[in-house]
């Protein structure tokens, strides 16, 4: 039995390999027994299976091709076979990354939050500059760019996300992030005008990328917008 049937036996654990690059010379007709070691100064030849998904962005691509179902159809209506066929692999590869749907979305809300936090944490190590906040807000605002599906998906499947991302405490999460960068952008104490402007410098990224994408020339045109207000707000405006 040469490589490539083995790795379609039935029970066999999904490969993650990256089919040889194109251009990469690879002797034809010709097969090894498991047993025979490739020769000296020779990288073994190992093969991915058809329907198996190849390592580098795998992640990345499932929860993308996921979102777009997600908006496309609904979450609900949306089964973990669909995403599997929109990706090209079989369920099973697909099965070897994410169990359910859940955990693929989880996984793309944890990403997101994980981003912001670092935003956070930058945030408050540096001096209360209109430099630094412009700079949080900068930072921010390509997490939302970069992040947009992930944004809308929470925004229109609230109901789902209070279930799956641990009930109130995923919400306080969100919550309390929110209420960072605004304290980063007007601490607490601050005149009320100063704060009421943070928190809308804060609303104005993420809620106005995902509203006004269809107004914008380009997704470019409408980050710059949206930072370019934001800043404003905030008193972050760089001479």
């Amino acid at each position: 039995m040469d490589e490539p049937t083995r790795a379609t036996t039935r029970g066999a654990t999904p490969a993650l390999d990256v089919a040889p690059a194109a251009g990469r010379s690879r002797s034809r007709g010709r097969s090894r027994s498991r047993d025979t070691s490739p020769a000296r100064g020779e990288a073994p030849v190992r093969h991915r299976s058809r329907g198996e998904l190849p390592r580098g962005d795998t992640r990345e691509r499932i929860q993308s091709i996921a979102l777009e179902l997600f908006a496309e159809q609904g979450y609900e209506k949306t089964s973990l076979r669909e995403i599997a066929e929109r990706l090209g692999v079989t369920k099973a590869a697909l099965y070897y990354h994410f169990r359910s749907k859940e955990d693929i979305v989880r996984s793309f809300t944890e990403d997101y939050r994980a981003e912001v936090e670092a935003v956070i944490a930058w945030g408050a190590s540096q001096p209360p500059t209109p430099q630094t906040r412009a700079e949080i807000l900068a930072r921010y605002a390509d997490i939302v760019t970069r992040r947009l599906a992930v944004i809308r998906f929470m925004q229109q499947n609230q109901a789902t996300m209070h279930t799956l991302v641990s009930g109130a405490r995923g919400k306080l999460l969100f919550r309390e992030q929110f209420m960072s960068l605004c304290d980063l952008l007007a601490p607490p104490g601050a005149p009320l005008p100063e704060r009421v402007r943070a928190a809308m410098a804060v609303v104005s990224v993420g809620m106005s990328s995902l509203l006004f994408l269809g107004e914008a020339a380009s997704p470019q045109e409408l980050h710059e917008t949206v930072l370019d207000v934001a800043c404003e707000l905030a008193d972050a405006k760089v001479p």
